[in-house]
C-alpha cells in the first residue's frame, strides 16, 4: 500500500504566529519541527495500517521546513523549491491514499488559525468551477484527478469542518481551536500527534469506504486578487483572462496546469506586492 502525504504548516500543532512559518522568524526552527512530528504522526499511522510506502512533500511556503535528520526513516521527502506541482508534487495515481497534515481554513473563515489561500495578503479569494475554493479542495481536486481518495485531513477545527463538508466521511483531527486568525486553544503536541497517529490507521483500515474527490472538467480557476495591478499582472500569462478589476480566470483540461499556474501566479503577485510598499 502506497501512501502520500501533503504537509502545510499553518495546520500544524502548536503554531500560531505567523514568524513561526517563515525562515528566521521568531519560533521558525521549533515550527519546523513540530510540522516534522505531525509529519511523523501520519507515517506512523500508515504503516501501522500496513503501508508499504510513504512518501511525504514538504507543501509550505519555501518549502524547506521538514527537517529531514528527524523524519521518520521508513519515509522518504520531497522538499525545496522549484515543484512545478507544488502541494501536490509527487502525487500520482498509483497511491492508494492521499493524507493532508498541517492544512489550513480558506480565506475569510472565521476562527481559521492563519486563514489563506495560497497567498497570505494577495489573494481575496479562489474559485474552481465557481465554487469558492481552500487549498484542502485545490489539492483533494487533484488527488481526484488521479483517482487517489484524501482519508485524513488534520489541522484547526475550522480546517477540518470545511474538510467534511467537501469529502464527507474523511477522517480528522483538530489539533487546535481558532479563537482569531492568529490566536488559538492548542493540543499539547504530544497529545495531538497521538491522534494524527490513530486516526491515519484508522482511516487506512477502512480505506474501500472512501471515494476519490472529482471535479468535473474542464477547470476554471477563477482568483479575485486583492489588488488591481496584480491581477493585470497575472492576465500576462497566456490562457488566462481578466474578467473584473481584480478578477482572473484560466480554463483547462489538465488539472496540472491548475497546480503549475498557481506557481507562476505567486511568482508574479509576490514581486508586484513586494514592490507597492505600502499598497502592496
Amino acid at each position: 500500500m502506497k501512501i502520500y502525504v501533503s504537509v502545510d504548516m499553518e495546520g500544524v500543532s502548536g503554531l500560531t504566529d505567523p514568524e513561526e512559518m517563515h525562515a528566521g522568524g521568531r519560533g521558525y526552527e521549533r515550527g519546523c519541527e513540530l510540522m516534522t512530528g505531525d509529519a511523523n504522526a501520519v507515517v506512523e499511522g500508515a504503516f501501522d495500517a500496513g503501508a508499504d510506502t510513504v512518501l511525504i512533500n514538504d507543501a509550505h511556503g519555501s518549502t524547506k521546513n521538514l527537517r529531514i535528520d528527524l523524519i521518520d526513516p521508513r519515509a522518504s521527502l520531497i522538499r525545496g523549491p522549484g515543484k512545478p506541482h507544488r502541494m501536490g508534487q509527487g502525487l500520482s495515481g498509483d497511491f492508494a491514499a492521499a493524507c493532508f497534515a498541517g492544512y489550513h481554513a480558506r480565506a475569510g473563515v472565521q476562527h481559521g488559525v492563519l486563514n489563506h489561500t495560497w497567498m497570505g495578503k494577495e489573494i481575496h479569494d479562489v474559485y474552481l468551477n465557481g465554487e469558492i475554493c481552500g487549498e484542502i479542495r485545490l489539492v483533494a481536486g487533484l488527488a481526484g484527478s488521479l483517482g487517489v481518495p484524501v482519508v485524513v485531513v488534520t489541522g484547526d477545527e475550522a480546517a477540518c469542518e470545511e474538510a467534511r463538508d467537501l469529502l464527507g466521511d474523511v477522517e480528522t483531527v483538530a489539533v487546535k481551536k481558532g479563537i482569531d486568525r492568529f490566536s488559538a486553544e492548542l493540543l499539547p503536541p504530544g497529545v495531538a500527534q497521538a491522534r494524527i497517529r490513530a486516526a491515519t490507521a484508522r482511516a487506512l483500515g477502512r480505506l474501500s469506504a472512501f471515494r476519490p474527490y472529482v471535479v468535473s472538467p474542464p477547470y476554471t480557476l477563477g482568483v479575485e486578487w486583492n489588488s488591481t495591478d496584480i491581477a493585470a499582472g497575472c492576465a500576462i500569462v497566456p490562457g488566462t483572462r481578466l474578467v473584473g478589476p481584480r478578477h482572473t480566470e484560466f480554463t483547462t483540461d489538465d488539472y496540472w496546469d491548475i497546480m503549475a499556474l498557481f506557481g507562476i501566479f505567486a511568482t508574479i503577485a509576490g514581486r508586484i506586492a513586494c514592490g507597492s510598499g505600502v499598497y502592496g
